[in-house]
């Protein structure tokens, strides 16, 4: 099906010859270097580059004076950290010293009062041998005395 704007090989053809002609003169008519607008134009390209660069140099002089101080304040905590975690550690320990005494003595009470048991044990033991003895001795006594 054909178009209707009149797409023939010879219109395609002078459409594009055109197009080619138009392109050589628009890069035939453009200003010399010297021409006062295009030194104009690349003042003002230069200017902008430069303030380009000073805007990303005040960035980058910010970006590292907040890294530094997020660095510090960093390394502040860590301080503070490893500080409580010492802290604790000698707390911990005295803690366990305490504990370790106290256990100490409860064991030196517990063996004292064992020793005490054991010595009123021994008493009674002796005493019931002792009357022992002497329930035999009078039985024998009264033996004697029957005989």
């Amino acid at each position: 099906m054909r178009s209707f704007n009149g797409s023939r090989f010879q219109d395609r053809q002078q459409a594009a010859a055109e197009a080619r002609k138009a392109l050589i003169e628009k890069f035939q008519n453009r200003p010399a270097e010297d021409d006062p607008t295009v030194v104009a134009r690349q003042e003002e390209r230069r200017k902008i580059v430069e303030a380009r660069r000073e805007r990303e140099a005040v960035r980058a002089a910010e970006r590292a004076r907040k890294e530094a101080e997020l660095a510090a304040r960093r390394a502040l905590e860590e301080a503070e950290r490893l500080a409580r975690a010492e802290a604790e550690r000698l707390a911990a320990e005295e803690a366990r010293k305490v504990e370790e005494a106290a256990a100490a003595a409860r064991k030196a009470e517990e063996a004292q009062l064992k020793a005490l048991m054991d010595a009123e044990k021994k008493a009674e033991r002796d005493a019931r041998y002792a009357a022992r003895k002497a329930r035999k001795a009078e039985r024998k006594a009264q033996l004697e005395r029957m005989w």
